[in-house]
């Protein structure tokens, strides 16, 4: 297994993809009676927002063609969410598909919403996409249980965690 930067991050999109199925399949599963509820809609808007911040930062690396003028999506329907996550995440495959550690050191230079300069690393900002993506898959989370419907497991662990044959030790 190569274990340089660049498959770091494929690695972490491999679960990121997982895991969005998994929040998708918990926002569809939420009873109708609960579906013109705030909290859902905001669960739905949030994870419209994790697509688009995606998204933004592919245009800001110079990976995609169009600029997201909406960063904070609001009243998205439930039923657009699976092809945005799925364009979304055919982007990033092809992105990361191409991914090389020197590509992963890249400093670039992009403008902010709010119209100031800055400049990152390529590494920076997909660091700062996998905790941005945990941080709101969190929120998505409480707000569904807040309802009283049922979150999604997107623990990191539960994902990689390989299991081992039995030795009738007690678990910690």
């Amino acid at each position: 297994m190569e274990h340089g930067a660049s498959e770091k991050y494929r690695r972490w999109f491999e679960y990121e993809k997982d895991s969005h199925a998994k929040t998708l399949a918990s926002l569809t599963a939420v009873p109708e009676s609960l579906l013109s509820t705030a909290a859902f809609q905001k669960a739905v808007d949030l994870m419209a927002h994790i697509v688009a911040a995606r998204m933004m930062w592919l245009y800001r690396f110079g990976a995609a063609k169009e600029p997201i003028r909406e960063l904070f999506p609001a009243n998205v329907p439930l039923s657009e969410l699976p092809g945005q996550v799925d364009a979304m995440q055919a982007a990033w495959s092809a992105y990361l598909s191409r991914l090389t550690d020197a590509e992963v050191e890249r400093i670039f230079e992009y403008r902010s919403y709010d119209g100031g300069r800055f400049r990152n690393s390529v590494e920076d900002i997909l660091t700062q996409l996998f905790g941005h993506s945990w941080y709101h898959r969190g929120q998505i989370a409480q707000l569904l249980r807040s309802m009283g419907a049922e979150p999604a497991v997107t623990d990191f662990v539960f994902w990689a965690r390989e299991p081992v044959a039995d030795k009738t030790e007690q678990p910690l």
